[in-house]
């Protein structure tokens, strides 16, 4: 029973040991975990490491459009010169519109070819050939995006691509300083050149903002963080989740579709309309001469051109037509309530003089002037 448990526990430490790998190459290599490899560093080929040259040939050929065809024919001399000192030659055939690049005897690195074939690549996509050559060093890569098939709608894609590009080509530059890369929108792709690291980057950008997921000022606000956090060498074993920008999206709220009103469903089909011969049998018309016909249509223009007499003039005699002047209202309600209140003082006034003045009268009446005179004396 001991052995049996020894067994065991040899197996299942075996067990632990052996992790499972999906293949071959997936399994860890010593120099995995070294610090001191640059794996983003692209090594100068010596071409004395491939002495006798290569034992095929290799070739690739692509097509460009046709107003690429007066530029690719002025500025190609200077692509076969570049493209001979790696060993490489190329042909322009301007009746099929193509370019070919093949391998020759004095090729000696094995991966010129594939420069070479994307340097016709971005030829055809209307990057400048001085930058285009460019691709041929070790350090430059290239990369094209297809943004074409990422939005369906042609009016949408025209604005996401320009929202790419910004105003001024300003969001462009910003993208080629900050990934330190060459990037030109043409059409339906995007050509990008520099080293793996920016490629992956402007790829990254491209693709979000051409499905809505996040505007290019954004990303370019997060590649500026990154090149500031990327100065300070503490920061570089630590997490920059905290220290980086977070963008929610917002949701803008879309006008609504006018909803158009049902129409009450009729089983039976409209009346069919009259025709211009029903409408002159009905009439009359059809069966009169071309006299009565011509006379009517004259009567009927005279009618029109005196309704267009009497409305042309109508409208000359109302410019003559003064104006209606506006009342001024004066009848506030405080000056109402003054007025009123001295129409009442007035009343009350006038009655008790006109009572004093009866008064008067009366006594006048009553008194004796002899007797009166008499008192006096």
């Amino acid at each position: 029973m001991a052995e049996m448990e020894e067994k065991l526990n040899h197996e299942n430490e075996n067990l632990e040991k052996k992790a499972k790998y999906k293949g071959s190459h997936d399994k860890p290599k010593p120099w995995d975990d070294d610090p001191n490899i640059n794996r983003w560093k692209v090594d100068k080929f010596d071409p004395a490491w491939n002495p006798t040259g290569m034992l095929e040939v290799s070739t690739f050929s692509t097509l460009f459009p046709q107003y690429r065809e007066k530029y690719l024919q002025d500025s190609w001399p200077r692509i076969e010169s570049a493209l001979k000192q790696y060993g490489v030659a190329c042909k322009l055939n301007l009746v099929e519109g193509s370019m070919t690049v093949s391998t020759t005897r004095k090729t000696r690195d094995p991966y010129i070819i594939v420069k070479a074939r994307d340097l016709i690549k971005l030829l055809s996509r209307s990057v400048p050939a001085p930058q285009a050559i460019k691709v041929l060093e070790d350090e430059v890569q290239c990369d094209v995006i297809k943004i074409g098939n990422l939005v369906r709608n042609k009016e949408r894609f025209v604005k996401r691509r320009q929202r790419l590009v910004g105003p001024n080509s300003s969001t462009l530059k910003a993208m080629e300083i900050l990934t330190d890369c060459y990037i030109l929108v043409q059409g339906s792709t995007v050509a990008a050149m520099g080293n793996f690291k920016g490629l992956k980057q402007v790829r990254r950008v491209v693709e979000q903002c051409m499905r809505n997921e996040m505007h290019p000022v954004y990303q370019i606000k997060n590649l500026m963080m990154r090149k500031e956090l990327a100065k300070d060498p503490a920061l570089a074993t630590e997490s920059w989740d905290r220290f980086l920008p977070k963008f929610r999206k917002t949701n803008v709220q879309q006008k609504k579709p006018q909803s158009k009103e049902k129409k009450p469903y009729i089983p039976f089909p409209p009346t069919q309309q009259l025709s211009k011969v029903d409408m002159q049998l009905e009439s009359g018309e059809y069966h009169m001469s071309a006299n009565k016909k011509s006379d009517k249509k004259w009567q009927e223009k005279q009618e029109k051109q005196t309704e267009k007499t009497t409305e042309k003039k109508r409208k000359r005699d109302a410019s003559f037509i003064p104006p209606e002047e506006p009342t001024q209202i004066s009848n506030n309600s405080n000056k109402s309530e003054e007025g009123k209140k001295d129409l009442t003082e007035l009343t009350q006034s006038l009655k008790s003089k006109t009572k004093e003045l009866k008064k008067q009268k009366k006594t006048q009446e009553k008194v004796n002037a002899e007797e009166y005179i008499a008192v006096a004396l």
